[in-house]
């Protein structure tokens, strides 16, 4: 009998405990610390040439200072202050020295002189209007068009293979046919958030990045075009803007900057194909997953950057490079300067500048398409990149050579009789009579799907409870979810493997268990082959190599059969042996497991006695007897021991005995008992690297969604999944796991179970997101606010009921029209004074006083039988405004706009809203608008006799969206003072405060 701590790499107990569990610490800790800690930026406060990480962190705290979205004057402050920064910047990098900023602003000659010294050329785009739409849900359903002036800031960095005294973009001539680069930022805000990392981190590489190559030595090979654009947070409008400037038909390829979380580390999260994203491996930190790209794909993340512009409007080919974490803290005010760091920076700037400088250096044209692309990064510290096609070559490789693999190697262990996986009996012939040994190959078949299935049911119905009970837990205690399900799902597996293989033990659990663990991957890698193949899903590509580990672990179990002796050897030694002790007493039958054990006094026993004895005859019974069996005793410490049977003959010798684990088959004495180091490192170090990093993204990335109206469930059952994929390595070698650590991972899970269902589901580092609008009608003085969040529990009650201005009010919540997924809570608030006005005269309500916060008129066009009319707007202390329309319209048209197609201007299925954004305060918008024959009719002129033309009804409306002065809106100042302290406000719409007016036409 094997002792079970004979061997310090042998399958025994002690062994696979500390080495499993040492391998899966380690591991663990360092995904951990990949995902969690920033690397450490320089001491040096110049670790790049012309980089200066002490400016960059200034100028973070500059832009950052309060709320700067497009429709606020502090973004016209923003605005200013670049582009003295960049003339700066740029005058430091040709003259060594600084000039004075007020002389700077006032003073025209002044600027005209430096810029004319300046190594790049800058552009303060005050003329490009861009009027662009977005489509509804559905192709026919009715969409939103959008009419937008630019306020965009950019840098033209000439490069050292074009003629830098051309200005190709004032002489309207095409510029250079090799193209260049495009690195952007936006420079803008929302209006709840201070845009530090979404996207003044952006904003100041970017700053950094002109110092870089602009700096003597360091000039680009291809010209970079630096583009600070305005207005991205309110329908990607800056990005759109830059397709009216001559610059825009420059670039090539882009680099696009951004944030949607708050500080960690910023990951390379979305690009058009393999040749792009090949520059982004000198990166000295790189962190990226392709599967990032796919849930963007698929709409799990409800948000946009202008990365999308970017490829389908230009054309371009490019990386998408943000902050993704916490995302609790985005567009609210805890995207502050506090909430992130200089090391955030330096892992933005570190990995921009080598990646410009990569595609700046490449001899390729990129033109056209490139090839779709899979990569991720290893550890932080390498970054795997290849096409998709060869990860569906190695698919169908693997779907083709594993299984064939393993037929042929069964059909040679067949062919030299060593195949005893499922082998029930070998047949002896002798003269006198044909024996039967029996094997016991099928012992442990079935023991591995029991084990999965329990213990991922258990982990199923945990998801379930959860959910039920403490929904939002896992928004601010992820790990905690983590926690429980990896406790629950390896204790049972345990448990369930230890019970199995006490009552059958077998010396083919771990040969077994690897076959059901191939077939099932095999189905799981089939699936994923054909989604590489009809939807160009890369984000499976840690399954291929999963099954890949699994293969060539499954195989080593296989060749571990060649180790034992063939079966016709062991059958007629277990013959000859039992024939040894009493010819005349043969069973038809032999057990290959007897006797694996005996005492020193049954070894030295005379064997005379040629009768059976029935069981327990032989022996007296003591207080250690089996109440079961009398061959088996059991003990917590080792789970069992065999005991001799006494009425048989020795199956096999001593020395051979000595080899058998503890009930195991008795052929398995000669199965190597150290091959299960290498399958255990196959199995733990590839699937757990790379499935731990995605695992770890994936729930960062969605874990605090549901704030956003998505699925509760999607993050429960992502944690679900992982675990199983995390443990399942594991199962085949967890029947050798000592009781130690199975009891602590049931403490753990007894644990995090009771926190999980009962702790408080935020806090103040997690804080619950809710959306504010406050909406005036202006024609009736009625003023409503609301506050939109999850539909789960009662927090929203909760939280509105913690206003004082609600005290007495009947408070509406119906389901939300513009966030879905999530509720809207309503009520008469305190009304805000985004427009100056004279003080309130005693006796005259409020509502008169908001009537000329809006203007508008409407004319009809001059031919009765054209659906068509023309608008005049304008709001105060605004340049934000938009219509409304009941039923869509089918083309407009705003003066001074540059032509565009109607296609362009409206989708298909027409517009229901035409936003209008302005870069001057208190613009009146000249709109001509036509409809079909959809809205309300009008009769019929009798005069004529023909119809009459069919009238338009909806609402003006203007935005107002400042909240940087304190009293401006009083119910946000209430809300953001006596909201409790796990709760964030963020805007709900472009305008914290909208105005309307109906109308029909």
């Amino acid at each position: 009998m094997k002792r079970p701590f004979s061997n310090p790499i042998g399958f025994t107990t002690l062994p696979v405990t500390i080495i499993g569990t040492l391998i899966y610490i380690v591991l663990f800790v360092i995904l951990l610390l990949t995902h969690h800690v920033v690397p450490s930026a320089p001491k040096t406060k110049t670790p790049v040439a012309g980089v200066n990480l002490t400016e960059a962190w200034l100028d973070l705290q500059q832009i950052s200072g309060g709320f700067h979205p497009y429709n606020s004057r502090r973004n016209d402050e923003i605005r200013d202050w670049l582009l003295w920064r960049i003339d700066r910047i740029l005058a430091e990098s040709t003259r060594g020295k600084m000039f004075d900023r007020s002389r700077y602003l006032h003073d025209a000659q002044f600027r005209a002189s430096i810029a004319k010294q300046n190594p790049a050329v800058v552009f303060s785009d005050v003329s490009s209007n861009a009027t662009f739409s977005y489509k509804g849900k559905n192709p026919d359903e009715p969409g939103v068009s959008i009419y937008f002036e630019g306020t965009n800031v950019m840098a033209y960095i000439p490069g050292s293979e074009e003629d830098s005294n051309e200005e190709w973009w004032n002489t309207g001539k095409e510029p250079p046919e090799k193209g260049g680069l495009l690195v952007n930022a936006h420079y803008d805000s929302v209006s709840t958030g201070y845009g530090a990392s979404d996207d003044g981190v952006g904003v100041v590489t970017i700053l950094q990045i002109m110092k870089h190559f602009t700096s003597k030595g360091h000039k680009p090979k291809k010209g970079i075009v630096a583009l600070f654009n305005n207005g991205e947070e309110d329908y990607l409008n800056g990005a759109q803007a830059f397709r009216k400037h001559p610059l825009s038909k420059f670039p090539k390829i882009f680099l696009n900057l951004e944030g949607a979380g708050a500080g960690g580390r910023a990951v390379m999260f979305r690009s058009t194909d393999t040749e792009v994203t090949r520059a982004y491996q000198k990166s000295k930190h790189p962190f990226a997953s392709v599967l990032s790209g796919d849930v963007f794909k698929r709409g799990v993340i409800k948000s946009e950057t202008d990365y999308r512009v970017f490829t389908e409007k230009f054309g371009l080919r490019g990386l998408d490079l943000a902050f993704f974490e916490p995302r609790a803290r985005y567009h609210t005010d805890q995207d502050d300067a506090k909430h992130t760091s200089i090391d955030s920076i330096w892992h933005m700037l570190s990995a921009a500048i080598p990646t410009l400088e990569a595609l700046s250096s490449d001899n390729q044209s990129f033109d056209g398409k490139g090839s779709d692309s899979v990569w991720f990064d290893i550890f932080g510290q390498i970054l795997a990149v290849f096409r998709l096609r060869t990860l569906f070559a190695l698919s169908v490789t693997l779907l083709i050579i594993a299984p064939l693999t393993h037929i042929i190697i069964g059909t040679v262990l067949y062919k030299v009789d060593k195949l005893y996986i499922c082998g029930r009996k070998k047949q002896v012939r002798h003269s006198e009579v044909e024996e039967s040994v029996l094997l016991h190959g099928w012992k442990g078949f079935f023991q591995y799907p029991l084990l999965v299935v329990l213990a991922s049911a258990t982990i199923v119905g945990l998801t379930f409870l959860v959910v039920k009970l403490n929904p939002c837990i896992i928004y601010s205690s992820p790990y905690a979810v983590w926690s429980m399900m990896l406790s629950a799902w390896a204790f049972v597996a345990w448990f369930v493997s230890c019970a199995a293989d006490f009552l059958r033990p077998s010396a083919l659990t771990r040969l077994y268990s690897l076959l059901w663990l191939s077939c099932v991957s095999w189905i799981i890698l089939l699936a994923v082959t054909v989604l590489e193949k009809r939807q160009h899903i890369a984000g499976g590509y840690f399954l291929v190599f999963y099954f890949a580990a699994i293969f060539v672990a499954t195989t080593i179990a296989f060749l571990e059969l060649f180790g034992l002796p063939r079966k016709s050897e062991y059958a007629e030694e277990v013959s000859r042996c039992h024939n040894g002790q009493n010819p005349s007493h043969r069973s038809q039958s032999i057990s290959s497991g007897q006797r694996l054990a005996q005492s020193p006094e049954e070894q030295q026993r005379p064997e005379t006695n040629n009768e059976e004895q029935p069981a327990g005859e032989d022996e007296e019974v003591t207080e250690t007897t089996s109440l079961l069996r009398h061959d088996r005793q059991t003990t917590f410490a080792h789970y069992r021991h065999q005991n001799p049977e006494t009425n048989e003959g020795e199956v096999i010798d001593e020395s051979k005995e000595r080899k058998v684990y503890l009930g195991e088959q008795a052929w398995s004495w000669s199965l190597p008992t150290w091959p299960w180091v290498f399958q255990f490192l196959l199995l733990s170090i590839i699937p757990i690297i790379l499935t731990g990093e995605v695992a770890l993204f994936l729930t960062s990335s969605v874990n605090q969604t549901l704030a956003d109206g998505s699925s509760i469930m999607l993050p429960h059952f992502a944690i679900a999944i992982f675990t199983i994929l995390l443990l399942v390595p594991i199962s085949p070698f967890i029947h050798r796991y000592t009781l130690h650590i199975p009891v602590f991972l049931l403490l753990i899970f007894i644990g995090t179970l009771i926190y999980n269902l009962v702790a408080f589901p935020f806090s103040a580092n997690n804080r619950l997101k809710v959306y504010f609008d406050q909406h005036v009608d202006l024609d009736t003085g009625i003023n409503t606010v609301s506050l939109t969040g999850i539909k789960e529990g009662s927090f929203l009650k909760d939280i509105v009921a913690s206003l004082p201005s609600t005290a007495g009010q009947e408070i509406s919540c119906v389901d939300s029209t513009v966030r879905v997924g999530l509720q809207q809570c309503s009520w008469h608030g305190v009304p805000p004074k985004v427009v100056p006005s004279p003080p309130p005269v005693l006796g005259i309500p409020p509502q008169f006083g908001y009537t000329d916060w809006l203007s508008f008129n409407i004319s009809h066009a001059t031919n009765i039988t054209r659906n068509e009319a023309y608008f005049t707007l304008s709001g105060k202390n605004s340049r934000a405004c938009k219509i409304e329309f009941d039923s869509p319209i089918s083309d407009f048209e705003v003066k001074g706009a540059a032509a565009e197609a109607r296609s362009e201007k409206v989708p298909k299925g027409g517009s229901k809203e035409i936003r209008l954004w302005s870069r001057t305060w208190e613009k009146p918008w000249h709109v001509k608008v036509q409809w079909e024959d959809e809205g309300p009719s009008f009769g019929v002129d009798m005069k004529k006799q023909q119809p009459r033309r069919q009238g338009l009804n909806g609402r003006v409306v203007c935005l107002w969206s400042d909240a940087n002065v304190s009293g401006v809106i009083p119910a946000l100042d209430e809300a953001w003072k006596f909201v409790p302290a796990w709760v964030a406000i963020s805007k709900a719409k472009d305008g914290l405060v909208e105005g309307s007016k109906s109308f029909l036409v």
